[in-house]
């Protein structure tokens, strides 16, 4: 009996099932080749972890998909008797904060057991469903653990459940601009680039002032905690600072940034940032810092004025041009 899981990408989620596709004694669907349950009334028990929320319906709804038009897909017939609270149940759903450990897999959402004629079963047997779904994730991973445990493989239909890959999404999160640290680790990496600047070296002090500024907690502005490093490698930065000839916004003069991060919940915003690129074009030298500074507030998620420190509020060409982080 081997176990499956549906792995959890986050950015709007992708999930896969893996580790059964070579499962010698799998029944195939239909077969008739009959049930490894002495019974094929299964009772179904819910453990939701400790926390509160109520897992009833969601899982009753995957129950009712696979009794009512998903049963012809299934290896062998089973009705299912929901009883979260049963003391001897055939299969228990078990709603965890990580699944750790489902074959090779990392960042599975969930996993169970591919069970078929000749699978010898111990109940109770355990699926394991990430705790922090939206209510329809949750009923699209459960119902696709239970097609494992029905006899499916990711190869078989019903595709729309038992496809090694879907689209997820999280309960509800607090979205980056509201936090206090945007990034998932409170260590970033940064990848400096200032080779086309009039003054290389003293483009790089500037920039360094401003990861030290920031390093600081740019008064108060950022986490205590947060530091950088310094990286060659720009393709696996979390930050990238750049001078160059031309901005990629508008203008010639002056600076931009971008952002990108990961939206698990699905509501259009970032929960968390993974990327801030910094381009400066055309600053003097004295002034680099200035920018560079605001674009990394920008990159801690603040959005109005008084978010930033104050050296990065109204300021003139003289405040951008003078010690601002002393």
């Amino acid at each position: 009996m081997r176990r499956a899981c549906l792995v959890a990408l986050l950015v709007v989620v992708a999930g896969c099932s893996v580790g059964l596709d070579d499962v010698s004694d799998a029944a195939d669907p239909m077969t008739g080749s009959g049930s490894p349950w002495d019974d094929d009334e299964l009772v179904v028990a819910i453990d939701s972890g400790g926390g509160d929320r109520e897992y009833r319906p969601l899982v009753r709804e995957a129950l009712s998909y696979w009794e009512g038009e998903g049963g012809q897909y299934a290896a062998y017939e089973a009705a299912f008797v929901l009883d979260p609270n049963a003391t001897d149940p055939d299969v228990v759903v078990t709603f965890v904060d990580d699944v750790d450990e489902c074959g090779d897999v990392d960042d599975a959402a969930g996993c169970a057991p591919r069970l078929s004629s000749d699978s010898r079963v111990d109940p109770p047997v355990a699926v394991e469903v990430e705790a922090n779904l939206s209510d329809e994730s949750t009923v699209i991973v459960t119902k696709h653990e239970f097609g494992h445990v029905l006899g499916l493989s990711h190869d078989d239909d019903p595709q729309s459940i038992m496809a090694h890959s879907t689209d997820l999404t999280t309960e509800p999160q607090p979205n980056a601009t509201e936090r206090a640290l945007p990034w998932q680790n409170e260590s970033l990496s940064v990848a400096v680039d200032v080779s086309n600047a009039s003054n290389p070296s003293g483009a790089q002090d500037q920039v360094r002032h401003a990861l030290d500024y920031y390093g600081d907690s740019a008064d108060g502005t950022v986490p205590e905690n947060v530091s950088f490093r310094i990286v060659e490698n720009r393709s696996a930065a979390d930050v990238v600072i750049t001078y160059v000839e031309t901005l990629p916004c508008q203008g010639d003069v002056g600076s931009c940034a971008s952002r990108s991060g990961v939206d698990p919940d699905g509501d259009g915003a970032a929960e968390r940032y993974d990327s801030l690129e910094i381009t400066v074009a055309g600053v003097d030298t004295a002034a680099v810092g200035w920018h560079v500074g605001y674009w990394l507030g920008y990159g801690f998620g603040h959005t109005s004025e008084y978010d930033w420190a104050q050296p990065f509020r109204d300021a003139d060409a003289e405040d951008r041009w003078s010690e601002w982080w002393r």
